[in-house]
């Protein structure tokens, strides 16, 4: 397999959001084209092959992955927003976070029941954040055929939260 361009691209950003955190920026990759029109496919390409029907991307840089990957494959894309973000009727699901929860949520009609949906996001940490969006998507009566991320922080053990489906990330730190 052809090297991952992105991964020379993320740049590491110290104490932000705040102090002690060391932070994986990928704007980098967001400006080279062949970087990024590579990390679609790539992401794609799994998709493909886990057959996916829908793709999910997760506010606010899963959109950024998840519309190319959806482009690429012909596939609707459907967002997992924050909370109050979506106009129409909607589901939510409620996470945790190191320091308390948060919410997101899709449309209730994003997914069929029984359609095949693969869910992105830039960066895969504690796994919260997808295992929710895996809990939206089966409160739908869809099937999580597999997620996509760009990068994956293995040390904070994020694949415990979403055990059971497949993963595929491209960069691991």
């Amino acid at each position: 397999m052809a090297k991952v361009l992105a991964a020379d691209l993320i740049r590491d950003v110290p104490d932000f959001p705040k102090p002690g955190i060391l932070f994986k920026d990928v704007t980098p990759v967001l400006q080279n084209a062949a970087a990024l029109q590579q990390a679609a496919d790539l992401i794609a390409a799994d998709a493909k092959s886990q057959g996916a029907e829908v793709i999910i991307g997760i506010e606010s840089r899963g959109f950024v992955f998840g519309v190319p990957v959806a482009l690429g494959l012909g596939l609707p894309f459907v967002m997992a927003r924050k909370l109050g973000k979506l106009p129409y009727d909607r589901i939510t699901e409620e996470y945790a976070l190191e320091y308390g929860t948060n919410t997101i949520e899709m449309h209730t009609d994003s997914v069929t029941p029984g359609q095949r949906a693969y869910i992105v996001d830039d960066l895969l940490a504690t796994g919260g954040t997808a295992a929710a969006a895996a809990r939206l998507v089966e409160r739908l009566n869809g099937h999580v055929c597999g997620f996509g991320f760009l990068v994956e922080l293995t040390a904070l053990e994020g694949r415990k939260n979403i055990l059971g489906y497949p993963l595929h990330a491209l960069i691991e730190y």
